[in-house]
């Protein structure tokens, strides 16, 4: 949990619950100016300035989307933000606020939350939020962290997941795959641990999956890129789920389908290296495996030359009528291959 184990640790109850809050936030400044009244009063205070508020909120569990094993709290207070920013992202707002609450054990000291505060500051200052409150309080199951994030966008500019129409092109950011290989790389150097304390892990070379699982960024610059090129998608998504999963969450609200190309599926050599050293395909790690936390967005036919050659964006598939379902097109031929959601769900998935 911490990595000096020789240091004197600090028990939550010292400091008490009202205690604990104030050390932990008394340094997080105020930088937007909507922010009115932040942490300190009963309530905060926003002023949206004539634009609509965007909210989201998410919560990460002990032992479901976390294993405090291999995960660094700091990494972990870092992640519990930007996985909330990124779904202000993928409506096309600018995120603005956050809150956070805690639930904790008592075998959690004081000094372990500063490491997850100190990740949740860094996410802070990075995307210029504030951190305008939130709450504390025991828990008999571990830990716990929910992060509600506030963002703001004049209302023609906000996208939501149920404009795509047939023949839109369907877009993704950056590449896909990787943070599921880097948690299998975590995984298996945390089971030969557990085995052997005595093996070092085997962490070389997979410098930027590991990332990608641990410290993944949320795409909130894409708003600015899209703006650049005059193109405001016709629906968005964050893919923290899988590919495939969210490819039907825009099919379902927008009632299309999607043909998806396997061979545009955007993945760094890395994950395909490391795909290959599992015996995984990985297309279907970017498929089914999660937490990418890139955008994927469907466009106008008639916006395909302002995209086509941009290096943060790749054309991976195109709607279709509602009544054609949704296929993956396979590698090297015209194989169509029913697109089923395989990836991260809270219930049936244990870290």
């Amino acid at each position: 949990m911490l990595e000096d184990k020789s240091q004197e640790l600090t028990p939550i109850s010292k400091l008490g619950e009202f205690g604990l809050i104030k050390h932990l936030t008394e340094n997080f400044p105020v930088v937007q100016t909507s922010t009115k009244v932040s942490i300190g009063d009963d309530a905060a205070v926003i002023d949206s300035e004539n634009q609509k508020m965007v909210i989201s909120t998410d919560m990460l569990a002990e032992g479901v989307h976390f294993n405090l094993g291999y995960v660094p709290l700091k990494h972990l207070g870092y992640k519990a933000v930007v996985v909330n920013l990124s779904d202000i992202a993928a409506m096309n707002a600018t995120p603005t606020q956050i809150l956070v609450s805690v639930a904790v054990s008592n075998r959690f000291p004081v000094e372990a939350l500063e490491e997850i505060y100190a990740g949740i500051a860094l996410a802070c200052n990075r995307y210029k939020v504030d951190l305008i409150g939130g709450d504390t309080t025991s828990s008999n199951a571990g830990l716990v962290i929910s992060v509600t994030a506030i963002g703001l966008e004049n209302e023609e500019k906000i996208v939501k997941r149920n404009g795509a129409k047939p023949n839109d092109l369907l877009v993704v950011t950056g590449d896909l795959g990787g943070a599921y290989l880097g948690l299998q790389i975590l995984e298996r150097e945390h089971s030969v641990y557990l085995a052997n304390p005595n093996m070092q892990p085997e962490m070389e070379g997979y410098d930027y999956i590991l990332e990608r699982q641990l410290k993944p960024e949320a795409r909130t610059d894409i708003k600015k890129k899209l703006e650049e090129l005059d193109i405001l998608p016709t629906s968005m998504i964050d893919v923290s789920d899988g590919l495939a999963s969210e490819v039907l969450h825009l099919s379902d609200q927008s009632k299309v389908g999607f043909h998806l190309y396997e061979e545009k599926i955007p993945m760094d050599e890395s994950t395909i290296h490391t795909s290959e050293e599992f015996n995984l395909n990985p297309a279907m790690a970017a498929l089914n495996g999660g937490e990418d936390y890139e955008l994927l967005f469907t466009i106008a036919p008639s916006d395909f030359d302002k995209i086509k050659n941009h290096p943060d964006f790749t054309i991976i598939g195109h709607a279709t009528g509602d009544e054609k379902g949704n296929f993956l097109v396979a590698r090297g031929s015209n194989q169509l291959i029913p697109l089923t959601a395989q990836g991260w769900d809270a219930f049936l998935n244990k870290e």
